[in-house]
């Protein structure tokens, strides 16, 4: 009894010292623990932050409500009461405290996911919250605008932006103060907490944020960040396994409204509890960082975690949304349950989803006409979809059977190679556009809420743009590297889909892309139209290359590449900021936590080393001195003194060491 009153003592002490100091929120930063490979850590633990963090004054600074949180951060001389080596790093409104560079990751680059994320769950809050008669009052934001990026104004849509606005629910939430109709959120993978800290100053209408993490230390850090933010009264620690806190949430009246999901790689193992606690009509926010699994280096590795084959191709991102989108509706349909997507991005090196779970019995039984097989041909690039069943309307009635198929023959029909088969993977529409158009009308009133509202605002462009009917692109480039042809401009190559007929868009996972429904020969036909001004040297083709066989057909139509004036889509015009300039040398996914801190160098280093590997080529024979001969290791060399390479293995591996 003694010893238990001593450590009570103690544990009281510290829990007191530590509210005398600045708390800590972190931005997907993550303290170094050991942690069990069914748990993962979230996606902040493998960002080694190139950048300097800000340290600011001991007292929790405030921002103003409309002010845009700085991008950038500077280190000074830590101030009174914070421990050793504890900086703080401020985003949005959250000031996250982190014990040291050594130990916890914080990437700058992230920002962008935590902006969309806040922003779409605001959005979410208000349409679920006006259903519930409550108001959300966002900081800095006026009277709602839609915005649209066709010229034409739309005056239905204005009318009905104003008969919303003059039924004003009686009650109101503001960011920072909890709303006992508001929603219950969960991130399951909270690591420092950034995210979560993030919610609860940035996004009314919340009831509580759980925020999750498996390490201890991280839950203590959680914590310390959310006494120092001043949402203590919002966010709660939690030191749990992520899936078993959320089987425990099943029940109907226990299940959050929002769960979120950031792990280190894949969310497989969450996946099945996550699907199941999401209440009914929530939020489901998911992200993906294994995209070496999804875009097709190891199609086994994907069909173990996700249930679908993924092949390499230039539509590869595209691919991979649909591939966990599929992932997501195959496991809720196993509870009788189904998903809507209201936005899917892929986004730097990584995926994110944000998805509507619902419960319907009949609904469900539409699942499998959802899905589809993809049939992808290895000489050309062109690629079929296969539905996995097939749903036809039969009155007040829906007859459901079996699909058939299969699309393609044996051989490829433009260049007679053999097709890959890959799938199943999710076939319908991966956002809602109306959705979207309101993530985006609000992003766009009210910019100075968001540091990256810029990019936010050019990526929801070119969603709203996008053929939701139409899954996967062609890219430009891909196309005549095929045939061996020059690269037709962008706008041309439009413009001669567009004159033939047929609908086209771009996409936001890939510059180049093309997107049409336009079978693949009508785009074939297109490309030998263009090569016939742009010719190629037939004699030095192989008789079996795709290029011969494609070329050695005669089009069947006469393609016209006057550029339109829809050719450009408005986006593009405005010269939105649509993809990602690389901020920073090395700025993408960092190597794994290691289990006492730090981060495993070996990776990064070898990184570091192989960069531009190709551009800095050896040019003067001397330094070849430097690399060791492999003939010599082997004994098979026989220059001797005279080789230009190295004999001295122990120099070489010295160097190595």
């Amino acid at each position: 009894m003694v010893l238990r009153h001593t450590k009570l003592k103690t544990l009281t002490f510290m829990l007191v010292r530590s509210a005398r100091l600045p708390l800590v929120a972190s931005h997907h930063l993550h303290p170094s623990s050991t942690r069990p490979a069914s748990q993962t850590f979230g996606r902040s633990v493998s960002r080694l932050s190139s950048m300097e963090p800000e340290v600011p004054a001991a007292d929790p600074p405030s921002t103003p409500a409309g002010s845009s949180a700085p991008e950038e951060s500077r280190e000074t001389p830590p101030p009174v009461g914070l421990l050793p080596g504890e900086t703080v790093v401020k985003e949005g409104k959250a000031s996250i405290l982190f014990p040291s560079a050594n130990e916890v990751f914080y990437n700058p680059v992230q920002e962008f996911n935590r902006d969309l994320t806040c922003a779409v769950i605001t959005e979410f809050a208000r349409d679920l919250l006006a259903q519930r008669g409550v108001k959300l009052v966002v900081p800095g934001e006026k009277e709602r605008v839609v915005v649209s990026l066709s010229e034409e104004t739309n005056e239905a849509e204005a009318q009905t932006e104003e008969k919303n606005g003059a039924e004003e629910p009686a009650v109101t939430a503001t960011v920072g103060e909890k709303c006992e109709r508001g929603l219950r959120v969960l991130e399951g993978l909270a690591a420092s907490g950034l995210r979560s800290v993030r919610f609860a100053l940035e996004v009314p209408g919340l009831q509580s944020v759980t925020a999750n993490d498996f390490s201890t230390k991280a839950a203590a850090l959680i914590a310390r960040n959310a006494q120092y933010n001043g949402v203590s009264h919002l966010l709660q620690a939690s030191c749990r396994d992520a899936s078993i806190l959320m089987y425990e949430m099943r029940g109907k009246k226990e299940r959050y409204d929002v769960i979120d999901l950031d792990p280190y790689g894949s969310p497989a193992t969450f996946l099945d509890a996550a699907v199941q606690a999401v209440s009914e009509g929530g939020l489901l926010c998911v992200t993906c960082t294994d995209m070496a699994v999804m875009a097709g280096n190891s199609g086994e590795t994907c069909y173990s975690k996700y249930g679908s084959i993924s092949i390499k191709a230039k539509y590869c991102h595209e691919m991979a949304l649909r591939i966990i989108l599929h992932s997501l509706d195959q496991r809720a349909g196993v509870y009788q349950r189904y998903i809507q997507p209201l936005l899917s991005v892929s986004v730097d090196f990584y995926i994110r989803v944000f998805v509507r779970v619902f419960t319907g019995q009949a609904t469900v039984k539409n699942s499998a006409s959802k899905q589809a097989l993809l049939y992808n041909c290895v000489g050309c690039g062109s690629f079929h979809l296969q539905r996995m069943g097939r749903r036809t309307s039969n009155g007040k009635h829906m007859k459901y059977s079996a699909a058939t198929g299969p699309p393609v023959g044996p051989e490829c029909e433009h260049c007679g190679q053999r097709h890959q088969l890959g799938g199943p993977l999710w076939a319908e529409p991966i956002h809602d556009l109306a959705f979207v158009q309101k993530v985006l009308s609000a992003v766009s009133g009210n910019p100075s809420r968001f540091g990256t509202s810029k990019r936010i605002e050019g990526m929801l462009s070119m969603v709203t743009e996008e053929l939701e009917d139409v899954p996967l692109y062609y890219t430009v480039d891909s196309l005549s590297s095929t045939i061996h042809c020059n690269t037709p401009p962008l706008l041309q190559f439009r413009s001669a889909l567009l004159h033939a007929g047929h609908r086209v868009s771009l996409s936001h996972a890939c510059k180049n892309a093309i997107k049409t429904e336009a079978p693949p020969a009508a785009i074939w036909d297109v490309m030998r139209c263009w090569e016939k001004s742009n010719p190629v040297k037939r004699e030095k083709l192989s008789l079996t290359s795709p290029a011969f066989k494609i070329l050695s057909t005669e089009p069947s139509l006469e393609a016209c590449f006057t550029v339109r004036e829809d050719a450009n889509p408005q986006s593009r015009k405005r010269h939105l900021t649509r993809f990602q300039e690389n901020p920073q040398a090395f700025w993408g996914p960092k190597a794994r936590a290691k289990a006492g801190g730090g981060i495993v160098t070996d990776l990064q280093d070898k990184r570091k080393r192989c960069q531009n590997k190709r551009k800095n080529q050896i040019t003067d024979s001397s330094q070849l001195k430097n690399v060791p001969c492999k003939r010599f290791r082997q004994g098979t060399c026989t220059h001797g003194d005279k080789c230009c390479y190295s004999h001295d293995l122990e120099s070489t591996t010295e160097e190595k060491m």
